[in-house]
């Protein structure tokens, strides 16, 4: 079986398909990044290594003591903490400056990674 077009379809075929053919295309607003972020490194941490572990963890306890999230006296233990691991990260004691950096997360309930 074969089928035929009718002829008179076409020119309306023809006159539909040309409707869109000199639409402009539409604008996408790409997304901004924020203007401010909450963590704020400093620029040792910049280098990688134990001081950048080190500023994201004080930037998360700071936040977290600042929210009422962590209680002042926790906060105090846990700044000495990242007091002490920051002295042997500037010694260049990296192993032991994350072993003690992992202690204080573990103890505290923030997760390591």
């Amino acid at each position: 079986m074969r089928h035929v077009f009718p002829a008179p379809f076409l020119p309306l075929l023809l006159a539909l398909s040309a409707c869109n053919a000199n639409r402009a295309e539409p604008e996408v607003a790409m997304p901004q990044a924020p203007a401010e972020t909450v963590l704020r490194v400093t620029s040792g941490a910049a280098e990688g290594g134990c001081a950048a572990e080190i500023a994201r963890y004080k930037g998360i306890v700071d936040h977290d003591a600042a929210t009422g999230f962590v209680a002042q006296s926790v906060d105090a233990q846990i700044q000495g903490e990242i007091g002490e691991a920051q002295r042997a990260c500037d010694a260049g004691d990296q192993l032991r400056a994350r072993y003690l950096l992992r202690s204080s997360q573990q103890r505290h309930g923030y997760p390591q990674g």
